[in-house]
């Protein structure tokens, strides 16, 4: 049982987390023909863009009120009815959705009460169109506090109980910390039990790092306004983290579909517990091709328990990322040593750690460094860190703007968590120090035989092909340069 620790510094040094109103508006893009807008300054919105272009190396549609002093004073009904009407204008999405920041929340903005006016004013202008708003200030929470509560929002906004339920269909609401390839991964899975999923949100997409026919100003793949309109007739709901559980909680509220909650989807275990929850919703049992993926895990866990077990883990991430890789990291042997998240979560204390700290990459390093940790496991922010360390650093999560392919990182299933568990062998094995010539110099004594005489009783004849002489030539034995002390 894992103890949570507040923090009691006077200001983060190197954060770790990010903010609420990023968290949403990254939910808002695994959502089609949608465009996600922060309701607050421009500086607010270009941080987060230009860390979501850096992360995905992708075209990324996000749009912001531009809120400056005097709006901000007076309140913010002109900044959103203009934003709304140029991006219909504009871009004709089929939703804007609307999260709030620090600067308009601190303030108090009625942006409900905003949406009321403008829908009166200018219905007819904006017909097509759905607006959404959820309020994610970031001075509170993090970023998968703002991906579960848009979620929430849309539910709430488009969900509908439905009669007739399809006996093939079911809901995946995933958590932010899954990629593209892992919700890629979980729909083949649930297609080879004759299911069907709706996924909300559905980054795979939007966000998996195709070049679409034609450009589009908006977000081009992920969930439809028709799926979500249809996720009442879905038999169950699987909820991955439990930031959505809240999401499938207010799910099943609207439309009675009962959920069943996944901590996580990584490690032996819990994709066990997975594929028994989908054998029972289906009658059908699992496919050959994942008996054979399991017990090629089973293997790799075998093969690499001689790197990984014992040593000792430092990993800074949001809390379901942290609670999925120190849990793999437990299986494996391995001490997670220090232990470092963003913010409060009911899945911290069921983890095998003394405890969690709620803190920065500061924290995560010091940590680090007095427990002699020996690899480290957050984003691209901590690549000085691990520098300093003088270990090695495995980057998860987001942000990963120093290496491609962060989209299709996979590590959910039986096949992601064996990539996952050879990626820490592999660079624990490489990290080692590897023997050379130099490491075992002669000692004084040997170097003074090998220089000195032929010992008595040489064969003195030369018939062997010496010289005969009981002088041995030094040059014969000279050792090479490389293997002398």
């Amino acid at each position: 049982m894992a103890t949570l620790v507040e923090p009691r510094k006077a200001c983060t040094v190197n954060p770790l987390k990010m903010s609420q109103p990023l968290g949403a508006c990254f939910a808002f893009m695994g959502m089609d023909n949608c465009m996600p807008m922060m309701h607050g300054s421009q500086g607010c919105t270009s941080f987060g863009l230009v860390l979501l272009v850096r992360h995905f190396k992708e075209a990324i549609p996000l749009q912001t009120t531009a809120m400056n002093e005097v709006s901000t004073i007076l309140g913010g009904l002109e900044n959103i009815e203009q934003a709304v009407l140029n991006i219909k204008k504009r871009a004709n999405p089929s939703f804007i959705a609307i999260a709030s920041t620090g600067l308009t929340e601190t303030k108090g903005d009625d942006v409900d009460g905003y949406l009321k006016l403008i829908h009166r004013k200018h219905g007819e202008t904006l017909e097509g169109t759905k607006i959404v708003y959820v309020s994610t200030p970031d001075y509170v929470g993090a970023f998968e506090d703002g991906w579960g509560k848009a979620v929430m929002a849309v539910i709430d906004a488009f969900a509908e109980p439905v009669e007739e339920k399809d006996r093939k269909q079911i809901n995946l609401l995933p958590g932010c910390h899954l990629t593209a390839a892992d919700i890629d991964e979980l729909r083949e899975i649930i297609a080879s039990f004759g299911l069907r999923a709706v996924v909300l949100p559905d980054i795979s997409g939007s966000l998996d790092g195709h070049i679409p026919e034609n450009f589009t100003p908006t977000t081009l793949g992920g969930t439809t306004l028709a799926e979500m309109q249809r996720m009442g007739a879905s038999i169950a709901t699987i909820a991955i983290g439990s930031q959505m559980r809240g999401a499938a909680t207010a799910l099943e509220d609207r439309t009675g579909v009962p959920f069943r909650l996944f901590e996580r989807i990584t490690g032996l275990g819990a994709v066990d517990e997975f594929m028994q929850c989908l054998s029972e919703l289906s009658g059908q049992p699992v496919a050959m091709k994942y008996r054979r993926q399991r017990g090629q895990l089973q293997d790799v866990m075998l093969d690499a328990h001689f790197w990984i077990g014992g040593r000792r883990f430092a990993i800074g991430a949001e809390p379901d990322l942290l609670a999925t890789l120190v849990h793999v990291a437990h299986d494996m042997g391995a001490e997670v040593k220090a232990a470092v998240t963003t913010t409060q979560s009911t899945v911290i204390a069921g983890l095998p750690v003394d405890e969690v700290l709620l803190g920065d990459l500061e924290d995560l390093e010091l940590r680090a460094k007095a427990e002699r940790c020996e690899i480290l496991l957050t984003h691209s922010h901590g690549r000085q860190a691990a520098e300093r360390l003088g270990i090695p650093l495995l980057r998860t999560g987001l942000p990963m703007f120093d290496r491609l392919g962060a989209s299709h990182v996979l590590m959910a299933g039986y096949r992601g968590t064996r990539e996952l568990i050879t990626l820490w062998a592999n660079t624990l094995l490489e990290s080692e120090h590897q023997a050379k010539p130099g490491d075992w110099p002669l000692s004084p004594e040997s170097l003074a035989a090998a220089q000195g005489s032929a010992p008595a009783g040489g064969c003195g004849s030369g018939g062997c092909g010496c010289s005969g002489s009981t002088e041995t030539d030094v040059s014969v034995i000279q050792l090479p340069k490389e293997l002398q002390p």
